[in-house]
């Protein structure tokens, strides 16, 4: 992933002027506001983490997914965003060597990889136990889980040590730049695989899930009264939660909340799906447009755009565990005896 400058130091040539002085009181307030992120991206996924380890029911599915998004989410905010800030300072250039910038690079693209993969994995665990909730039990969820965590990490490996090998190169002593690889094939091949395959996989589990909400509510009965002529009979429907009263003259239909618990908790485990998936996209979408164009086409694309798409790309690891743990009460609940028990 690029990294580019967000104070914008001059150019060598001398007709373009800095967008920010490295002292301004802009460049201050803004390199503070980043750096208030990082903290909090960082606190906020450790006391995920810390819950999910402290509360013996959230060792299971679907916690384990939240743990690898946080586990991600924390090497972002620990690894990758205070090197960055420490490059924006530095007017781009990189003054800390080879070594340290491949190692800077490779865990920037695998911990932002494997952050975009959880919150796909999220997605598509959510949307099996919605439609598949009889087939889909806790060991098949388990098991399903697990694998898709693995090939989460192991994924996001393979697009970050890929230059490591020779697949382009990732730093220039002479221009003091590090930066991702910007071999074409190479940003084809990442690209693709850290942003725009999953963001296809969850754009289409959310029409599913939007599709299967609709047709449930298109296919609740009302109650009704359908004239008969028929004796006094009670009975219960087999498959569907209503009573049918069969009396002189007409038949009382009345739907029963037997499936009301459920539903509410469906709509509720969509719309999370739906602003996760939300955030993620409006978060990445800029960087990946212009990280894919700019090596393709040769785009001149401003510092600072790329610098405001950039952080706004690294902030979804702070939005992800927010949107997630204010949609779960046992969250919220864990939190407040943690909070309780330290004072």
């Amino acid at each position: 992933m690029a990294y580019p400058n967000l104070t914008a130091s001059a150019n060598h040539s001398s007709g373009s002027g800095n967008f920010y002085r490295p002292f301004s009181v802009f460049s201050v307030l803004t390199l503070t506001l980043l750096a208030m992120l990082v903290i909090a991206t960082f606190v906020w996924n450790v006391l995920v983490l810390v819950t999910i380890l402290r509360v013996r029911t959230f060792h299971r599915v679907p916690h384990n997914l939240v743990a690898s998004m946080a586990i991600s989410d924390v090497m972002v905010a620990a690894l990758v965003m205070p090197l960055s800030l420490v490059h924006e300072l530095n007017g781009r250039r990189w003054k800390l060597g080879r070594v340290l910038c491949q190692v800077w690079i490779s865990f920037d693209v695998l911990c932002c990889t494997a952050s975009i993969w959880n919150v796909t994995a999220i997605a598509l665990d959510r949307y099996w136990s919605i439609t598949r909730h009889l087939e889909y039990t806790l060991k098949t969820r388990k098991r399903i889980s697990n694998v898709m965590i693995a090939l989460t990490w192991l994924l996001s490996s393979v697009i970050s040590l890929s230059p490591l090998f020779g697949w382009g190169e990732t730093y220039s002593e002479e221009l003091m730049e590090c930066q991702v690889s910007q071999e074409p094939s190479y940003t084809i091949f990442s690209t693709f695989g850290a942003f725009y395959l999953p963001l296809c996989v969850v754009l289409f589990v959310y029409w599913k899930i939007y599709k299967a909400a609709k047709f449930r509510i298109g296919s609740r009965k009302t109650n009704t009264i359908t004239p008969m002529a028929e004796v006094i009979e009670v009975k219960e429907a087999a498959h569907q939660p209503q009573i049918v009263f069969t009396v002189r003259h007409a038949t009382v239909t009345f739907q029963t909340d037997g499936d009301t618990w459920r539903e509410q908790k469906e709509k509720k485990a969509a719309l999370m799906v739906g602003i996760l998936i939300g955030v993620f996209v409006l978060c990445w979408i800029p960087f990946f447009i212009t990280e894919l164009i700019n090596p393709l086409f040769s785009c001149d694309i401003p510092p600072i755009w790329k610098s405001i798409f950039l952080w706004l790309g690294y902030s979804n690891s702070f939005f992800n565990p927010l949107i997630y743990t204010a949609f779960n009460k046992n969250y919220n609940n864990a939190f407040r005896n943690l909070f309780s028990r330290q004072r």
